[in-house]
């Protein structure tokens, strides 16, 4: 909630204002604002995503609970590690999100926009749902070499890569490119099934709120 409601909840808003309220947005100044919303969705939901990793970790690792509830997490760590320690491996996140934000955004956009400007489909339900789940695959394909590249190189023994960058020459050298799709149809029902859901109820609750705001602001 705390990531979407930023990264979507304000893409339009950071178009129309690199666009300067033109009604035609070039995919630059897209991809430009599908970046800036998607790194400041991770600098909100940073610690909420650090929290859940390490509450999720003492679960498996079994024994004593360290953490008694989420808010107790949130309290222990500022306390113990410090209230810095909340955005701990924030730039990584930035990275990653700012490519599969502008990846989800300027590809449905860019799908929506071409199925109506070609009068192939109308601005309802169908269209929505076949831009949505053409954005899924595209951000898969887009997506799916960095989180292979970022699994293996946090699971990875210590010194084997030396940075991110040289374990995907690594993986590019000695598997080759396949190496970078493995999992794609898992990768696939994942970020299609949340692609789907999160733009066809978005744009419905977009067409009610509007609908409200109207009959509220007409004449009696």
């Amino acid at each position: 909630m705390s990531f979407a409601s930023v990264c979507i909840g304000l893409y339009d808003s950071v178009k129309q204002f690199y666009t300067k309220g033109s009604e035609h947005a070039s995919i630059g100044r897209r991809l430009l604002a599908g970046s800036t919303t998607g790194a400041l969705a991770v600098a909100v939901a940073q610690p909420t995503d650090l929290v859940k990793v390490w509450f999720q970790a003492q679960a498996r690792a079994g024994g004593g609970r360290r953490y008694q509830s989420t808010i107790n997490a949130y309290k222990t760590i500022a306390r113990e590690e410090g209230f810095r320690d909340l955005w701990k491996g924030i730039s990584p996140n930035v990275a990653r999100n700012a490519i599969v934000n502008c990846a989800e955004l300027v590809t449905y956009d860019l799908i929506e926009d071409t199925l109506l400007k070609a009068n192939l489909m109308t601005d309802d339900l169908p269209c929505h749902f076949t831009s949505a789940f053409g954005a899924g695959f595209c951000t898969t394909v887009i997506a799916s070499p960095i989180d292979m590249v970022k699994t293996r190189y946090m699971n990875s023994a210590l010194s084997q890569y030396s940075s991110a960058g040289h374990c995907a020459l690594t993986m590019l050298q000695k598997e080759g490119p396949r190496a970078f799709y493995k999992g794609f149809m898992p990768s696939f029902l994942h970020l299609g099934s949340w692609n789907v859901v999160m733009f066809v109820t978005y744009e419905q609750l977009k067409r009610a709120l509007m609908a409200a705001c109207t009959s509220r602001e007409a004449p009696f």
